[in-house]
């Protein structure tokens, strides 16, 4: 099965299949918000978003292809980007940080790796893009301090991004501010980058003899001579 990770552009995010396709709590502030939920144009909305950020800053998400077909995918952004980054009680997200905002995979395709494969794209993206220490999200803790919290369903849950790398930045029972350090990814992507030369140097074919190459133990012609 083929698999591979793209850059998220306004042709991918229509053709995502996921319920945050749509949703714009990131993306606008409570009161426009609001006016979205009335005049019911909130896909407009999140395209408008996006083709506005791909214009200003650049990339701000990753799609996981499967077949060809996109199953799931990330979108982040600095905080000034994202509104709704100030709602939180452990705001505000560090200065030196992009705010991961939301991700979602095709729940067929759950326990393929596919989360962490999104969030090491992402990681790769902003280590080479410069300019960022970290990455910084909002996790889920379901308990009494969650009870009643709005936008709970665009946050990721805890443990997963404790799985993926992120380390707690500041406690709360129900929203804690996570946060994954970019110089550890930097150190992994170097890994993986030295796994792949040694799998290279193992699977890589060896060199053509050449013509003039004389097989050990035959006698060497000498030019001029005859038997």
């Amino acid at each position: 099965m083929s698999r591979r990770v793209v850059h998220l552009t306004l042709d991918h995010l229509a053709a995502l299949d996921a319920p945050c396709r749509d949703c714009v709590f990131w993306q606008l502030d409570p009161v426009r918000r609001a006016r979205v939920d009335l005049e019911g144009d909130a896909g407009e909305e999140k395209r408008a978003w996006l083709s506005a950020v791909l214009r200003d800053w650049g990339s701000c998400g990753r799609v996981v292809l499967v077949e060809g077909r996109p199953v799931g995918h990330v979108v982040y952004a600095p905080p000034a980007l994202l509104p709704s980054a100030d709602a939180f009680p452990t705001s505000p997200v560090s200065p030196d940080a992009v705010l991961l905002a939301s991700a979602y995979v095709d729940p067929a395709h759950a326990g393929a790796g596919l989360g962490r494969l999104l969030v090491q794209a992402m990681a790769r993206d902003l280590v080479e893009r410069g300019g960022y220490r970290a990455v910084e999200a909002f996790g889920r803790v379901d308990g009494p301090d969650a009870a009643g919290r709005r936008g709970r369903q665009c946050l990721l849950p805890a443990d997963f991004l404790g799985r993926v790398g992120f380390g707690t930045r500041r406690a709360h029972g129900g929203v804690p501010r996570m946060r994954m350090d970019l110089r550890s990814a930097l150190t992994w992507r170097d890994e993986v980058e030295v796994a792949l030369e040694r799998l290279r140097g193992v699977v890589r074919p060896a060199p053509a003899p050449s013509p003039d190459a004389r097989v050990p133990g035959t006698p060497r012609e000498v030019p001029g001579t005859e038997e």
